[in-house]
Parts: C-alpha cells; structure tokens; sequence
C-alpha cells in the first residue's frame, strides 16, 4: 500500500479509527480515576570508606562504589525486612514490604536511594525511613573484619531522611489519557487497515476491473427522497439520482451499436443488489427519451416489477408461454410514458423450463421485432441458472453489483456463468455508490446542480438531456420503491 492508500483508508474506515480511539480512552479513563493513589518517599544514604583502610582517595571512592550495588540488592532480601517488619510492628508484612520497596544508585556516585510506595503517604515515608536505617546498620555489621579490634572497611550513613508526600506518583491522568490517545489512534488504524486489505467487496472502478475487462457503465447514486416518489416523477426530476439514469441510458446507446433491435438481460450476483430498480428505472428513462422499449419480468420466483409500477400481474410472461394469452393483450404501458411492461403472471412451479422453452425463443423474437430494446429483468445469476439462459437468447447482460456488499468472487462467479453459455456481459452498473466527495456542483441553465463524472466510460462524456415533453407528461402515478432490496 502506498501513502495515499492508507490515507483513503484512514478516510473510509474512520469510524473503526475512532471506535478504537473512544474504547482506549474509556478504559484508561476507567482505571485511571478507580485506581487508588500511590505515594512515594525517599531515603538516601551515602557509602563511604575509612581513611585507614585505603591507600588514597581514588582507591577508596573504586572501592565504595562496588559495594554499593551490592548494598541496592540487600534491600530487595528477606533479612532487612524482617527487621524493618519488626520496627514497624504490624503496619506491613515482610512480603508487603519487599513490594513496597526499592533501592537504585545514582549513576556514577556511591549514593544509595531506598524509595517506597503505599498508599498511605506516612506509612511510605515510615517504610523508606526505616529501612534506610535498618541497612545503615546492616552494612557495618557486615564490613566488620572476623578478627576482633579492627575498624570497618565501610560504612553507610544518612545523608536525607525520608519525607511525607502530598503528591500521589499514580495514577497519573495527563499521562494515561496521553499513552490512550497513542494507543487507540495506533489500533484504529491498524485495524483499518487489516479490514481493508481483508475487504474483498467492490467499492472502486479499479474492484470492477481487477475482475472483468467489462465497461461500467453507470454509478448509481442512493437517493432516499427519490424512492419515496413514483418512478415516473422521480425519473423526471432534476436530481443527481435521475441524471445518473439518464447517463446510463445515453450509455447504452454505444452498447451493440450494430443491432437496431436488441435484447439484455438485468441482473446481478445475489439478491439484494439492484437489479430490478436498476431495469425499471432504465426501462422507464429510455421510453421517456421516445425510444420503443418493453420491460420484461423475468424473474419467474420473486416478482416484483408489477406491484412496484401499480400494474396488473395476474396475467403476464407465463401467460404468454402457456398460450393462455396473447403477447399483445399481456402488454400493459406504464402510464404516459410510452414504455410496454410484460408483468410476470402467475408463478409457475418450473421457471427454469419456461425460460429455456421454443415458446420463450419465439417471445423474444416477437418482443425484438416490435421494440427498439427489450430489457428483461432476470433473477440472479449465483443462487439459479435462469438469468444464464435467458443471456444465451439475448444480446448480453448487463450486471447490477451493490457498492460494498457485492464481492470481486461473486462478480467473477457471475461473469463465468455468462461465459459459460457462451453469452457475453455488456456492461456493469454500480448501484448506491456514495457519491465522492471531490464533487463539486455545477448549475445548469433549468437551475439544479449535479456532480459530474458518474460513468467513467467514453461514453460517459456526452451528458445525456433531460427527458422529452411526451415523456414528462406521466408524472405523479404510482408509489415509488425502495432500490435497496434488489
């Protein structure tokens, strides 16, 4: 990952950084004001050799100055706190004692300094004192020479007696909130960047290509106002969410430019992703642009185009296929806005069948030579194999992937099913795709802003119109529907 990666990541997974940053926080704050304040006091005393017993003063000073580390570890022994345990009568226990206490040389002198921790600042003052004295009188016991009448080599003597302390040594809040803030910003980020490598969901351009060579051919923007509305108004409205339609439409323009009549198939990995709305809307813009367009439910197990347009779905695509009725009268138009809809009929308990049958190949003949476009709505490509075989009657397929949700192995998985019935993926729509934030706005002459560059393709360039007179005729019809359920 370079620089600017983990910067994007720090941008995307913020809340994880912050998260982190809030629960380290909270613990030390936690143990900072639980925890119960420590005092500490200070003893030091001063190791010194009798002139008598060395040859000059540089001799003497090499020669204290060994004996003093040896001194520091007698603090750590049982032998000093008992006696100080004794002195002390029953304030601490020897093993008390022993954890209270420490002893340190100041570095490059034969000062000695016996420092003690309790949470009683006294009993910390009474502990440093005492085994300062205690060691004191140690040492010459010690240094005593076996045969009697001679002098001590050395000896310890106090130099500062241990005081009280009015200032706790911990907990130490500045200090602790400080190590947090490090520790959590630390964590946060390494956890944000452990989730993005382990992340395998499309949320860029260069996901999609790392997977198929496929253009993308719209990026469609989550707009929550817009699918409260009917998908007439909204498709008719000045916003970002339409215009990206209307870029996907003009899109689709470059898409099998040799055929005037085609055929594709709507659909995606799973279910969730968008590929009804997608088809719907898609169906809609093109009719409201004057072009002859038929929308197709194909999906035979989950309906849903007729209740989403307010249409009659008791007769439909398995109508037409049993012979039950005829394409003509299972033809219903949506409103004013010129487009044909072939709702689904009743659910037949073999889709598969159906779909794959002479009767469904002799449909989509009649469907193309009536219509500019047919857009079938297939269902999605992992769980069943009907969207396969409609690809192979079709003129490809256009793929719907969630941003976020939709893996690169499951777009992989659904372009190879296409590809193993020898059909083709014509483009990728990427749906609820948060739009960046380097956008900026630009107003147009009939007062609206939008952000550009919604479809990275050639195509993308040419800006596609706002829908015709004829097809913003059929505003305020049926209720809209939510594109976040497929």
């Amino acid at each position: 990952m370079e620089l600017k990666d983990y910067w994007r990541t720090v941008r995307r997974r913020w809340k994880v950084i912050l998260l982190c940053l809030a629960v380290t926080v909270g613990i030390a704050s936690a143990l900072t004001w639980t925890a119960t304040p420590q005092y500490s006091s200070s003893a030091r005393l001063f190791v010194s050799t009798s002139p008598s017993d060395t040859a000059d003063a540089y001799q003497g000073n090499l020669f204290a100055s060994q004996r003093v580390t040896s001194y520091a570890d007698l603090v750590d022994g049982r032998r000093l706190a008992g006696r100080v345990a004794d002195e002390l009568g029953e304030v601490r226990t020897e093993s008390e004692l022993r954890a209270a206490v420490s002893a340190s040389v100041v570095p490059e002198t034969v000062i000695l300094q016996i420092s003690a921790t309790d949470p009683d600042a006294a009993v910390a003052r009474d502990i440093a004192q005492a085994y300062a004295e205690a060691l004191s009188e140690l040492v010459p016991e010690l240094e005593m020479p076996d045969e009697g009448g001679g002098s001590m080599l050395i000896k310890a003597s106090i130099v500062d007696d241990a005081v009280v302390s009015t200032t706790p040594v911990s907990p130490q809040p500045v200090r602790n909130l400080g190590l947090a803030v490090v520790l959590g910003l630390l964590l946060g980020v390494g956890l944000a960047v452990v989730r993005e490598l382990l992340d395998t969901s499309i949320t860029s351009n260069v996901d999609v290509e790392a997977v198929t060579a496929t253009p993308i051919l719209g990026h469609i923007n989550a707009d929550q106002n817009a699918v409260k509305k009917p998908p007439v108004e909204a498709l008719s409205s000045a916003s970002p969410w339409a215009e990206a339609f209307r870029v996907l439409r003009t899109n689709m323009q470059y898409v099998e430019v040799d055929h005037d009549h085609r055929v594709f198939v709507v659909s995606s990995s799973l279910p969730g992703e968008g590929k009804t709305t997608t088809a719907t809307n898609l169906a809609i813009t093109m009719a409201m642009a004057g072009q002859r367009v038929v929308l197709v439910e194909c999906d035979l197990r989950r309906p849903l185009i007729a209740d989403r347009l307010g249409l009659d779905g008791a007769a439909g695509t398995t109508s037409v296929l049993i012979g039950k009725v005829t394409l003509e009268d299972a033809l219903q138009q949506y409103g004013e806005t010129g487009l044909q809809v072939l709702a689904c009929g009743p659910i037949p308990p073999n889709p598969s069948e159906l779909l794959q049958s002479q009767a469904m190949t002799a449909m989509l003949q009649d469907l193309r030579r009536r219509f500019d476009t047919v857009i079938l709505d297939a269902p999605p490509l992992l769980p069943v194999t009907d969207a396969a075989l409609l690809t192979a009657q079709a003129d490809g397929a256009m793929l719907v992937v969630r941003h976020g949700r939709t893996t690169r192995d499951q777009l992989q998985h659904a372009v190879e099913r296409i590809e193993n019935v020898d059909a083709k993926t014509v483009g990728i729509v990427v749906n609820l795709a948060p739009p960046p934030k380097s956008r900026q706005g630009y107003g147009y002459g009939y007062g609206y802003g939008y952000g550009y560059g919604y479809a990275p393709t050639a195509a993308a360039a040419q800006t596609a119109r706002p829908a015709s007179d004829a097809g913003r005729r059929g505003r305020a019809r049926r209720r809209g529907t939510d594109p976040d359920t497929d």
